[in-house]
C-alpha cells in the first residue's frame, strides 16, 4: 500500500463530518438524510437496517423495543461511523435516537457527531405514516416513541427542525444550520466557502 487509498493516512487525517437525522417514526428522517447524502456527497445509512431480524419481527408486530434490544444496536451504528471516520468518510444517518442515552452511545463512534431533530406535532407524523406504504413500523408504535423521546438538552449539539416544512425546506435548512455546502463531501463550510462567506453552525 503506498497510502494514496481511501484508507491511506491522508484520508484517516481528512476532517470529517458526521450528522445523524433523528426523530421519532414518521418524522422524514430518511427522506432529510438522503436529500442531504444527495446535496453534499456524505455516505448515508439508514438505522433500520442495522436491527437484527428479531427486532424487526417485534416491531412488525407491533411491540415497542426495550433497551436490552436498542443498545447492541446503537453499538454497531456508533461503530459504523467510527470505521467510516477512519478511512476519511463523512456520513448521514438516519436513526431515531429518542433518547440522551442513545445519543451519547452514537457520540462514542466517531470524533464528533452533529444531530438534526426533526420535531412537529403528533397528528401531522401520525397522518404521514398513515400514508406510508412498506414501512415495518406500524402506526400504532408513535406513541411509544412520542413517550419515550427525550427532548434535546441544552447542552447538546442539535439543530431543530419543524416537520411541517416541506422535504426540500428541510433538508435546504440542515445543509443551512449545519454548515455544509451542497457537493463539498461533508468538509465544514469554513473550508470550502469564499472568504466572505457566512456559515451557521448551531452552538457546541
Amino acid at each position: 500500500m503506498t497510502g494514496d487509498g481511501p484508507a491511506g493516512p491522508a484520508a484517516q487525517s481528512a476532517p470529517t463530518r458526521h450528522i445523524v437525522v433523528m426523530g421519532v417514526s414518521g418524522s422524514g428522517k430518511t427522506t432529510v438524510a438522503e436529500g442531504i447524502a444527495a446535496a453534499t456527497g456524505l455516505t448515508f445509512a439508514e438505522a433500520d437496517g442495522f436491527h437484527p431480524a428479531s427486532n424487526v419481527d417485534l416491531m412488525r408486530a407491533g411491540v415497542p423495543l426495550d433497551d436490552t434490544h436498542r443498545w447492541p444496536w446503537l453499538r454497531e451504528l456508533a461503530g459504523w461511523m467510527a470505521e467510516r471516520a477512519t478511512e476519511g468518510v463523512s456520513t448521514v444517518l438516519a436513526c431515531s435516537a429518542l433518547r440522551r442515552s442513545y445519543r451519547d452511545v452514537l457520540r462514542q463512534g466517531p470524533p464528533s457527531v452533529d444531530f438534526v431533530f426533526l420535531d412537529g406535532s403528533a397528528e401531522v407524523i401520525r397522518e404521514r405514516m398513515a400514508r406510508r406504504a412498506g414501512h415495518y413500523m406500524p402506526a400504532s408504535l408513535l406513541d411509544s416513541q412520542i413517550a419515550t423521546l427525550e427532548p434535546p438538552q441544552p447542552d447538546e449539539r442539535i439543530l431543530t427542525l419543524d416537520v411541517a416544512l416541506t422535504p426540500e425546506e428541510l433538508v435546504a435548512a440542515a445543509l443551512s444550520g449545519l454548515g455544509l455546502l451542497p457537493g463539498a463531501a461533508g468538509r465544514p463550510a469554513h473550508e470550502v466557502a469564499p472568504p466572505d462567506t457566512k456559515v451557521s453552525l448551531p452552538d457546541a
